[in-house]
């Protein structure tokens, strides 16, 4: 995976999620424990690298609770609900998480191919580097362990927010913590 530029990994970010509610983010990687890095971005810790994410939640809710629309959590209780997958699912998830229920037939209503979409969701992940991990609160478990099916009806998640449904990818590397979530209320 090749180094990714600015202008790419933000044009990427911001045509995949513009139709979504979510909160795409990246922070610095400060502890051996990562989920404390992801409690940190749920805070609206800074970019290390001072580009832009995706914040939808941008109302009176914030001044009470510095989280929101996340539920301030233990570490324990986050890390419970997160699993591993690999990375051709990571890339899925972050397809799925363009819009409202975690499918990746919320590629059609893109112009782009299927390919090109793949490529902006590639371009996502590179600013990770080939070493990253990938964690999720969703749960589609594929034919081997570590592997999401996006193709089974039968899915479920375990919510991180005050939404009835909100469903993530979280990016892993040395230096860096990516958060990708969207979410809905029915």
């Amino acid at each position: 995976m090749s180094p990714v530029d600015q202008t790419s990994w933000d044009a990427a970010v911001r045509h995949l999620y513009e139709d979504a509610y979510p909160y795409d983010a990246t922070g610095p990687r400060r502890h051996e424990d990562w989920v404390l890095d992801v409690i940190a971005l749920m805070a609206r810790v800074p970019d290390p690298r001072g580009w832009a994410g995706l914040d939808a939640a941008q109302n009176p809710e914030r001044e009470a609770s510095p989280t929101y629309p996340f539920v301030a959590h233990p570490p324990e209780y986050i890390a419970r609900r997160l699993q591993e997958i690999d990375r051709a699912s990571a890339e899925n998830l972050l397809l799925a998480l363009t819009d409202d229920c975690c499918t990746l037939s919320n590629l059609k209503r893109f112009t782009e191919s299927e390919g090109e979409l793949r490529a902006m969701a590639r371009t996502i992940l590179a600013r990770y580097g080939d070493e990253a991990t990938y964690h999720t609160n969703v749960s589609r478990p594929g034919p081997v362990p570590g592997t999401l099916d996006f193709t089974t009806s039968h899915w479920g998640y375990s919510p991180l927010s005050v939404y009835s449904e909100d469903c993530g990818l979280i990016v892993v590397s040395d230096t860096e913590v990516g958060m990708f979530w969207n979410f809905s209320d029915y």
